[in-house]
Parts: structure tokens; sequence; C-alpha cells
């Protein structure tokens, strides 16, 4: 029991770490009367384009200090948006791609920054699409600490002391 809890705690952290552009599907086609309203929690404004991979820990240093991942790994752990079976899953492309950005930092591995945002913004775009409507509270959150979560992740000291 205290294994399966151990693993759901690392699952919630893990999560939070999945990256998501939070609904930047580029521009619109369809007339504006067809277009369903966005959520409160969503942006309105139009994406923007990544940072610098130097300006990225800059960025995202005084959000990352005030970022309490712990907090977030319980509340996603506690969810009930999110099916058991669907956190393993989720847990298991977080620790796939946290092995990316290790890999990536030690020079072990081929894929580049840039490949490693994609990944992290389609993998945090599936979280949000799971909680988005039983936990909007929640999606809030993470979708306020994605740049703080991308900013660990790209920085290699930082992503060295993540207990995960």
């Amino acid at each position: 029991m205290t294994k399966l809890r151990l693993q759901l705690a690392q699952l919630a952290l893990l999560l939070l770490l999945a990256p998501v552009a939070p609904f930047a599907f580029g521009a619109v086609t369809a007339p504006a009367a067809q277009i369903a309203p966005l959520p409160k929690f969503v942006a309105t404004q139009p994406a923007t384009a990544p940072l610098p991979a130097a300006a990225v820990p800059a960025a995202a240093a005084s959000a990352a200090d005030s970022l309490d991942l712990n907090a977030l790994k319980e509340e996603l752990k506690a969810t009930k948006a999110i099916g058991v079976l669907t956190k393993l899953s989720l847990k298991n492309q977080v620790d796939d791609l946290l092995q990316q950005f290790r890999d990536h930092h030690q020079g072990k591995a081929t894929v580049t920054l840039a490949e490693l945002r994609r990944s992290y913004d389609l993998l945090l775009m599936k979280v949000l699409s799971l909680i988005q409507d039983a936990d909007q509270r929640l999606a809030a959150e993470i979708i306020a600490s994605r740049e703080a979560i991308w900013g660990l992740l790209a920085d290699q000291q930082k992503i060295s002391t993540l207990d995960v």
C-alpha cells in the first residue's frame, strides 16, 4: 500500500512536470458563430513563440521560487477528474519525458530542447483536457505553473535536484 502511495505521489508530480500549450491552436478558420466560447481559465491572448533556451530559466526563476510542486502533486493525486489507470498511464509518460530531459542535459540524446518543449506541451494539454471540466481550479493552477515547471525542466541544474 505504501508503494502505491509513493507511485501515486510521483505520478502527481510528474503530471505537473508535463507540458501543455494551453489551447494554442493557431489561426481559427471557422465562422465566429460556430466557435464555442473559451472557458474562463483559458488565456484568450494569441500564443507567443517559445523563449530562447537561455531566457527560460531566468524568466521562470521567480515563478519557480513560489511554485509548490508538492501541493500541486497532492491536488493531482486527490482529484476525482482522472481515474487511477489514467493516472498510472500519465505517470509512465511523465517518467519517459523526464528521462528524455535528463538524457538531453547529459548529452546522450539527439532530441532538441524545442522537441522536448513540444512533448511537454502535448502532455500538459492531455492532462488539462482530462481535468478542465471536472476540476477547473486545478486546471487553472497548472496553467499558471506551466512556465515555472518548464523552467525547472529546461535547467540542467534544477532538474538534477528534482526529487522524482
